[in-house]
């Protein structure tokens, strides 16, 4: 079933690639393992997934120490300063950048860590995330860092039932990031990430669609 889901996973990467005339190999699957048993992502390894995404550091610790050591882990969800130092020594890339509380916290560190940005695209008051008006000065701050290397965007956008109205924020947050020189877009989750790499996303972060409904 894992494996029929992950190729089912590619073909639809494969098509929204060709529609946006794109090459597949430029995204890169996050597959989110929230509540998901080290089984479960094992078997996931063995089929070729090699990035993994992660949103609570005490989640995520067994699952590190469990898994190959050539897994990417992304830490995607709400960073807590006092747990930033941690979570950069542990995790690949930082998805979730938005406070200056947060770089000073990775800063005491030694570890290097790929970030990006979390955007609040479409200015709710219940998300994180940077706001469009004040991005441009916390990039300056984040290239400021010496253990961060800003890599790009991330957003989660509102939660809309028709993926087609989430295309207007994916396609802001790639104009923000032409604006700030970013490499990387992280937009799009289950069942909406087709439309995200339309728009230009780089990484895509899915879980249901992986896994299955979450427990």
């Amino acid at each position: 079933m894992l494996s029929e889901r992950l190729e089912s996973l590619r073909l639809r990467v494969g098509r929204a690639c060709e529609i946006s005339n794109r090459n597949p190999a430029g995204v890169t699957l996050i597959a989110v393992t929230k509540t998901v048993p080290v089984d479960q992502i094992q078997a996931a390894y063995d089929l070729g997934v090699r990035h993994f995404g992660e949103s609570k550091l005490q989640e995520a610790i067994p699952k590190i120490e469990a898994l190959p050591s050539d897994v990417a882990w992304h830490f995607i969800g709400q960073l807590q300063s006092n747990k930033a130092k941690k979570v950069a020594e542990l995790f690949t890339v930082i998805h979730a950048l938005d406070s200056e509380n947060q770089l000073r916290e990775i800063e005491k560190g030694r570890q290097n860590v790929e970030g990006l940005i979390e955007v609040n695209i479409a200015d709710e008051p219940q998300k994180s995330g940077i706001s469009t008006e004040t991005l441009d000065e916390y990039v300056k701050a984040v290239l400021q860092c010496h253990h961060v290397r800003f890599r790009g965007l991330m957003t989660i956008g509102p939660n809309l039932h028709d993926p087609e109205q989430m295309r207007p924020f994916f396609g802001r947050l790639r104009k923000l990031g032409e604006q700030v020189g970013a490499e990387w877009l992280s937009m799009g989750m289950s069942a909406d990430f087709d439309v995200a790499i339309q728009e230009g996303a780089t990484h895509i972060r899915v879980g249901s669609a992986l896994f299955g409904e979450r427990r």
